[in-house]
């Protein structure tokens, strides 16, 4: 057909009935009152209005992608991914390890040249994008697009264990409703003759019995099964069918959950810690724990430790991050986000520090009295028949034990140890020392369900206070769960177009199926095994990758471009160098050294051998070796496969970005190859695609087109886009449009 004649003028005037100038002023492309088709214009700079439109429905109707219903509900999130059990029972414990307060040090200079500018990273690709992990790096860079998919096996490495232990709360928090609680003494065993004690209980204490053989009902070693624990299956099935629930309708149902996740946390540490501050022995806790060691800041160990903890305190690498940030507005401030987050967190692992040491404070004041008692008694025993009775103060009176102080304590056996130096290790006198309890370091799920139950135990109206602990626990578990989840759902949502109910329930269903190996009896082996080997590392190598693919394949001088047009002003020239020099450098030293940890250290588990009633450390087998070293393996694997595919050419590299991909009915089409930066603004503007600006900062300009008839290709970011419905019109004349 000629491009002058009538009958292509008469068509297209039929077809397009407002000018270019109507067009542009007119913007709101999300009116439902449009019947006709009309032209879209997406302004990155939040001038107009945006509507992002993904197709699923299945009745051809276009859906607009899911948003917050609010900042609030934004933030809530992003801390209640962030904010979990690691902070209640991980950080007290590095604080306790390494130097008290003087930990914090190393701890906040991590934060600032790695912790801050990485979380700042992810949640400015997932803003600018608005696609999961998959999506973003494809979009950064094909042939590291293996990132994304990495970042989802890690996740799902992580879901199946770290429900696991929010099963463990589930199932403590229903014991709790009892007086006196199950684990406050040992059971007793009563025959026709006599009635005794559990001896496994006997030989270790009550709560560590309770959680051992009552809770775990555990196993001597990884290798002995045991079969199915059914208790915890149970707690199992209720922990996912609650996160399935929650999740099911993506951030419209977990948003209005968030709002009870993460604050209720924060409720229950402040009521604990004025409580503990209230009992007798909580100050000397929480002196230990501020009383720093500053000798122990120059080894290299600490600064590893605190930088592994900013690392996963963050989520960095999870994909959690970036999903949650794909659902903001592209003119959301996210470097104000990323610092205030960043620092609530720091502030809610200091204020769960001072809760456990005012706890543990209160527990060692405890103990350290039955040890005082237990000892003075000896003292009585062996006078006259080892140690004189003139060695007793006057002061002291021996017939009354129960008022003899710690200070009475000390000062007699200073005076015993003095005269009968060489006799007294005879003697078989304890020291009784406050410090020496509070430097027992217990971490993780010793310190949750062990220690800390056992100083509940002593509060009064303890079923009160263990309620509210595990539902705590439960809450920061369910939070860091759904940013977890969501690291997985939303970049297989955007990147194959499936239901997301479909795809929820799907991956639930299929997660508790594996978490059964985790509620056997040796199941608790599974965990610490998932929990060293499954993350650490791959998770190193994807924020190492990340960093890279930013800064050096997509170029840091164009990131601080769409920063600019996205935030509206540059951010500080720190995040330049901080992006491109410092942080990888940083991120390389803390692989090495994670590296050169796991080489030195043979893996390795601590099991509980009923018999002697103790923990001992054990190798894991040749086939438990070869499962940590597959684990870390089946995470990194994509990296590498999709970079060789696209290396290859195996797969067209030109698909990778999003402005190559049109979504159609729940799959992918291809289309023809574009330079990366065409954009379809230059059918407006008069450029050819090689002079057009790149997809991202650009105004992207497209065709709605209403009704049910024919399907239609869309756009990369689910609108119809004007590029794609005229393609089949090769003879329209540009002066037309």
């Amino acid at each position: 057909m000629p491009k002058n004649s009538k009958a292509v003028k008469r068509e297209l005037d039929d077809d397009v009935t407002e000018s270019v100038r109507d067009l542009l002023s007119n913007e709101d492309a999300c009116d439902d009152s449009f019947k006709k088709s009309s032209l879209i214009v997406d302004d990155p700079e939040g001038e107009g209005k945006e509507c992002d439109v993904e197709e699923g429905a299945s009745d051809g109707e276009d859906e607009e992608r899911p948003a917050w219903n609010s900042k609030l509900q934004y933030i809530l999130a992003q801390v209640g991914f962030s904010v979990g059990l690691g902070n209640v029972w991980r950080f007290p414990y590095l604080c306790q390890k390494n130097g008290g307060g003087a930990y914090l040090v190393p701890y906040l200079i991590l934060l600032i040249l790695i912790g801050i500018p990485l979380f700042f990273l992810e949640l400015a690709v997932g803003q600018r994008i608005r696609r999961g992990s998959i999506g973003v790096w494809n979009y950064i860079s094909p042939r590291l697009g293996g990132i994304g998919f990495a970042s989802c096996v890690v996740c799902f490495f992580v879901a199946l264990y770290y429900n696991v232990i929010i099963s463990w709360s589930l199932f403590y928090f229903s014991q709790s409703f009892q007086q006196p609680l199950p684990w406050h003494e040992c059971p007793l065993i009563k025959n026709k003759t006599s009635t005794y004690v559990v001896p496994e209980c006997e030989k270790s204490s009550a709560t560590t019995y309770y959680w051992y053989r009552e809770a775990l009902d555990i196993s001597d070693s990884i290798s002995e099964s045991g079969g199915l624990n059914w208790k915890m299956t149970l707690s199992l099935l209720a922990a996912w069918s609650m996160v399935c629930l929650a999740m099911i309708k993506g951030i419209q149902s977990s948003g209005k959950v968030m709002y009870f996740s993460s604050l209720f946390p924060y409720v229950v540490l402040i009521c604990f810690l004025v409580r503990a501050l209230l009992l007798k022995g909580s100050i000397d806790g929480i002196r230990h724990m501020f009383t720093p060691k500053l000798e122990i800041m120059l080894e290299a160990k600490v600064w590893r430790e605190a930088a592994t903890q900013v690392f996963f305190a963050l989520g960095l690498g999870f994909g959690g991050v970036i999903a949650f940030s794909s659902y903001n507005k592209r003119d959301n401030n996210c470097h104000f986000d990323a610092v205030l987050v960043s620092f609530i967190n720091f502030f809610t692992s200091v204020l769960a520090t001072l809760v456990v040491f005012a706890v543990l404070g209160f527990k060692a004041n405890i103990m350290n009295s039955k040890c005082v008692a237990l000892n003075t008694n000896k003292i009585v025993g062996l006078l006259g028949n080892g140690i004189e009775p003139s060695l007793i103060p006057h002061h002291i009176n021996l017939t009354q034990v129960s008022q003899i102080t710690a200070e009475d304590y000390h000062q007699m056996i200073e005076i015993i140890k003095g005269v009968k130096e060489n006799e007294f290790p005879k003697l078989e006198l304890e020291s009784c020392s406050i410090e020496d309890e509070l430097n027992q370091a217990v971490q993780g799920t010793g310190l949750a369900f062990i220690a800390f139950t056992e100083a509940m135990t002593h509060f009064p109206a303890s079923p009160f206070w263990s309620v509210m602990f595990f539902l705590m626990l439960i809450n920061l578990g369910l939070g860091s769960m759904f940013g977890t989840i969501e690291g997985i759902l939303t970049p297989l949502i955007d990147t194959f177009k499936v239901r997301k109910e479909f795809l929820t329930v799907g991956c639930c269903v299929l997660a508790f199926s594996i978490g059964l190996l985790f509620v056997q009896r040796s199941g608790n082996y599974f965990v610490t095994m998932f929990d060293d080997y499954s993350a650490t590392l791959p998770l190193l190598i994807v924020v190492v990758l990340e960093n890279v693919a930013i800064a050096w394949f997509y170029g840091i001088n164009k990131f601080f471009e769409d920063l600019r047009d996205m935030l509206g002003f540059t951010p500080y020239r720190f995040y330049y160098y901080m992006w491109k020099y410092i942080t990888p450098i940083l991120l390389l030293v803390l692989l090495c050294s994670s590296f050169i940890q796991l080489a030195m250290t043979p893996p390795s588990y601590s099991a509980w051998i009923q018999e002697e009633a103790t923990e001992k450390t054990l190798h894991f087998p040749p086939w438990g070796i070869a499962v940590c070293i597959s684990l870390v393996v089946m995470a990194i694997m994509p990296v590498p496969v999709v970079f060789c595919l696209r290396f290859f050419n195996i797969i067209d590299e030109n698909t990778g970005g999003l402005s190559t991909v049109s979504y159609k009915k729940g799959r992918v089409i291809k289309e023809t190859p574009r330079p990366e930066d065409d954009d379809d603004a230059s059918l407006i503007h008069g450029k050819t695609p090689s002079e057009a600006p790149s997809p991202m900062p650009g105004k992207n300009i497209y065709r709605k087109q209403s009704g049910g008839g024919a399907e239609v290709n869309t756009a990369p970011n689910g609108r119809y886009g004007i590029g794609y419905l005229m393609a089949d019109m090769p003879d329209m004349p540009e002066s037309d449009l």
